[in-house]
């Protein structure tokens, strides 16, 4: 055999199935929510994905941590401006990590297609955190919740998002600020 033909014969073998794990070029695909229904926007209550965000936050009164929060929009109640919101905080950054998981009702005083989007809100909250199950702990605690904030369109579905959130009976204050996106139309 001629080496010419062994090196032709190791290259099929061994290179040419090396070449089918190497990464091939990539696009970042749009995201393309699904479509209201038509006349959706009325009576009852509708259950769904309607948007969901994540954000980044601190927290200003007691432990001054670091706060990771996603949040799901996950029903509209009567018209497409009042929604329920379901989301979980993870708060780093002091000697103990604290857990919240919030339900609050989202009064949006715009439609989802407008250039900014005020809402407020109401709800509750449970809150734990490290070392909660110590008989000295003081949890898991239930909360009373207060939202403010506002959405300013990114691109098409996806909003920026700045929020003050009010725990505990507004004795906890947290600022957000992260990214949402929210259904088509």
């Amino acid at each position: 055999m001629t080496r010419r033909l062994q090196t032709t014969r190791w290259v099929m073998r061994f290179v040419l199935p090396l070449l089918a794990l190497l990464p091939l070029p990539a696009r970042a695909q749009e995201f393309v929510p699904p479509q209201e229904q038509g006349g959706a926007a009325t009576g009852g209550l509708r259950l769904g994905i309607f948007g969901f965000g994540s954000r980044a936050g601190v927290d200003f009164a007691g432990r001054n941590q670091l706060i990771i929060s996603p949040s799901l929009d996950v029903a509209d109640i009567f018209t497409d401006r009042i929604r329920l919101r379901s989301s979980a905080e993870i708060g780093v950054g002091d000697s103990l990590t604290t857990y919240v998981v919030n339900l609050e009702l989202m009064l949006r005083f715009t439609n989802d297609a407008e250039l900014a989007v005020p809402y407020v809100g109401f709800g509750g909250a449970v809150m734990s955190q490290e070392g909660c199950g110590a008989p000295t702990a003081d949890c898991p605690q239930v909360w009373a919740q207060f939202a403010l904030g506002f959405e300013i369109k990114f691109r098409e579905h996806i909003n920026w998002l700045l929020e003050y959130h009010g725990e505990d009976g507004l004795r906890r204050h947290r600022f957000f600020i992260g990214l949402a996106t929210r259904r088509g139309s």
